[in-house]
């Protein structure tokens, strides 16, 4: 049985998780940490890591960016592998990441889905073929009117596998509203939009002459988000020192 701190467990998606491992063989909710005291769950709930002492195979994330860096100090400290799945790090948190990696488990990933990390793999196939050919290439992001971070960390590593498969030659453009001039060919725009209940869209497009491609993912719920973290925590217990992502889980083992 792999037993499950969940990190952020009164939030939407730590609800939804929780709601997920209830149903799910193999795997259990062993203890909770949040600040907030407002849902009743059938496990403990701590308000801080610190005043957390259950015994746990894996730490499931899905808290605030402000909370990373003490979750990281947790699970090295601890020796307990963490599914990181908070967007919005700061280039300082990251390195951090890195760091931490070294002496546990962390599974880091902008996008828990399935499908999205699928793209991802396609993209990188895909960008060389009509890049080469003058397709320009653009990154649209769609989410609820309470995400603080934009543009959203799944857009940012959209872009990212598009431009890896051209080491990294490409400049990212977020606001052209100041700018009085043509579009240079090695840029990728992103533009984020924010209304509504809007769970997750992204769109890639290649816009060539007289033709676009467009590869779309479009989350209907936040449950396709939940099935890909408790994937990846049995995926990512009992496994060495070392920073995985989804392309991992899918592929079934570290490369």
């Amino acid at each position: 049985m792999v037993k499950v701190i969940m990190h952020g467990c009164n939030g939407k998606m730590g609800q939804v998780i929780s709601a997920l491992i209830a149903e799910e063989e193999g795997i259990e909710i062993v203890a909770g940490v949040d600040i907030s005291d407002h849902v009743r769950n059938s496990y403990p709930v701590f308000r801080t890591l610190a005043d957390c002492a259950v015994m746990a195979d894996v730490v499931i994330d899905f808290a605030s960016a402000k909370a990373a860096d003490a979750l990281l100090d947790f699970c090295v400290e601890r020796r307990i592998p963490c599914v990181l799945c908070t967007t919005g790090l700061s280039a300082g948190q990251l390195a951090r990441v890195e760091e931490a990696s070294r002496q546990v488990a962390v599974l880091r990933s902008a996008n828990m889905s399935v499908g999205i990390n699928l793209l991802m793999k396609l993209l990188r196939e895909a960008a060389p073929v009509l890049a080469d050919a003058g397709f320009d290439i653009e990154v649209v992001e769609k989410h609820h009117n309470q995400k603080v971070d934009a543009p959203s960390g799944t857009a940012l590593a959209l872009a990212d596998s598009v431009n890896d498969a051209f080491s990294e030659k490409y400049e990212y453009v977020y606001d052209r509203s100041a700018r009085r001039q043509k579009r240079p060919s090695r840029e990728i725009g992103i533009s984020a939009v924010r209304g509504g209940t809007i769970v997750g869209d992204h769109d890639v497009i290649f816009a060539g002459t007289d033709e676009v491609v467009t590869f779309s993912h479009m989350a209907y719920s936040r449950t396709v988000f939940g099935r890909g973290a408790v994937q990846a925590a049995k995926f990512l217990t009992g496994k060495p020192a070392g920073l995985y992502n989804m392309s991992d889980v899918i592929d079934g083992e570290k490369a």
